[in-house]
């Protein structure tokens, strides 16, 4: 994200598990505590401590296919999302996360489903007959009705009548059902039937723009797994532009109507991506692009492949919402309190390593300076690095982030920084990983022991030490 300015069961012996089991099937969904306490139940939840009921447990999706309906006019939203999965348990009840329109319909593996709606975005369904571990299955939820702007991400108006999806931590519950945790990334294909004089951009490859009667229906598929608050959807009255890079990776980036004068900004997309790639190591996806849209936002976003864009975007922003197909889309964070992962190297990369190397800049005098400004500001200190805490895990790592991957930089050298963080985005493409596994990863390139470095920087909320705040040659 970045800110404004920077800133193996039968079913027979299934069947003959205990009689309040069987109950239990035909009546009434848990509440989440039961479900939680039942051990034929999957988790309400996926483990994440910032956000417990985010997610779910006894399944993981492989594979998502949804299919909306959207007018404008009327902000009616209607949809069939089917989730291919398999089981980690056996399960005669589970959850999906889902804060849109009014649920019509639940089936599993094509049976129709008990199904309820509680909480923030709790849907438990409660199959005709239990899902069994390590086997596949699919649950289709058809809904509909009308659609509510979330201001704080998700599904929001567009001043043309349109519409798009975004947001951070959360964003994806309230259009689509789903597996709501980073650590179960899916493919993900999306059909959009919309009024013809619209159209609709999404993540992925474009394979289907037709028009029938009054009605378009567009395709878009992604062939890389992706974390459901990657997953988009924008509706407007689009103009695009088609660009590919040298190697023919297509880019296709769209234009919401007050967004046109960013058109010269995405044209330098393919500077953008090559840069990164000599970082970073190939780009990690199929396609790219961007989608500027003019509502009035405070962030952009790193939606896969085809970054959100508000209209106060710069080039500053383009290069961070596109490091972030490396660091936070394709290697993802395990918890959010890995979150520096995600923003501390989009943030280096766009405001150090880029002025840099683009544009000749001195990054050690700008290290200096931003240090000096802050050496008697405990607030600029007092949120860690490393789990900062619900609610603050978007704050230190875009200003103080940057100075942390610097400082490690002027530790370590640029002859094992650089091709570490390569080889560690390369290593964890397309999975999850965390903060103590970058660590350990650099400590044993790094031919020196980093234990005080990384404890200064990462866990403590004060400034640190001199020997570590300006290492090699960054000495005053």
């Amino acid at each position: 994200m970045g800110r404004r300015n920077r800133i193996r069961w039968s079913v027979t012996a299934v069947l003959a598990l205990t009689p309040p089991l069987v109950v239990a099937m035909a009546g009434v969904p848990p509440t989440t505590t039961q479900a939680h306490a039942d051990p034929f139940a999957g988790a309400p939840g996926a483990g994440e401590p910032y956000y417990p009921e985010d997610g779910n447990g006894g399944y993981r999706v492989q594979h998502y296919d949804v299919a909306i309906s959207y007018d404008p006019p009327s902000h009616r939203l209607g949809g069939t999302a089917r989730l291919d999965a398999v089981g980690t348990q056996i399960m005669r009840a589970f959850n999906l996360d889902f804060d849109g329109p009014d649920v019509r319909r639940v089936t599993v593996n094509g049976q129709p489903a008990e199904f309820d709606r509680h909480g923030e975005h709790e849907l438990t369904v409660t199959p005709a007959l239990p899902v069994l571990p390590a086997l596949p299955f699919t649950v289709t939820v058809e809904y509909a009705g009308a659609a509510t702007q979330h201001d704080e991400g998700g599904w929001t108006f567009s001043p043309s009548g349109g519409a798009f999806a975004a947001g951070e931590p959360h964003s994806a519950a309230t259009w689509y059902p789903l597996n709501d945790t980073v650590t179960d990334k899916a493919t993900f294909d999306l059909r959009v039937t919309i009024p013809s004089e619209w159209q609709a951009v999404s993540n992925g490859l474009r394979v289907r723009d037709t028009v029938d009667g009054p009605n378009r229906t567009v395709e878009w598929a992604s062939r890389h797994p992706t974390a459901g608050y990657l997953t988009t959807v924008a509706i407007d009255h689009f103009d695009f532009l088609d660009q590919r890079r040298a190697d023919g990776t297509p880019l296709i980036s769209a234009f919401a109507p007050k967004a046109g004068r960013a058109r010269e900004l995405e044209q330098r997309l393919p500077e953008v991506l090559d840069f990164l790639e000599s970082l970073y190591g190939r780009y990690p996806f199929e396609s790219g692009g961007g989608i500027y849209v003019d509502t009035d936002l405070n962030f952009s976003l790193e939606t896969q492949t085809r970054p959100i864009y508000a209209p106060w975007t710069d080039l500053n922003t383009v290069v961070h919402e596109n490091t972030h197909q490396w660091w936070g889309d394709s290697v993802s964070v395990k918890r959010w309190s890995d979150v520096c992962l995600n923003e501390c190297f989009a943030s280096y990369t766009a405001d150090y390593l880029w002025p840099e190397r683009k544009e000749g800049d001195d990054v050690d005098a700008r290290y200096r300076k931003t240090v000096a400004e802050n050496l008697d500001n405990p607030k600029f200190w007092e949120i860690p690095l490393q789990n900062p805490g619900a609610g603050r895990e978007f704050t230190s790592v875009y200003y103080r982030g940057p100075l942390f991957l610097h400082a490690l930089r002027r530790t370590v050298g640029d002859a094992v920084f650089f091709p570490a963080v390569r080889d560690f985005a390369q290593a964890h493409a397309y999975g999850n990983v965390s903060m103590p596994e970058f660590r350990q990863f650099v400590q044993a390139r790094a031919g020196r022991d980093l234990t005080g470095f990384f404890g200064a920087w990462l866990d403590h909320d004060t400034v640190p030490a001199p020997e570590y705040l300006y290492p090699g040659s960054l000495r005053a």
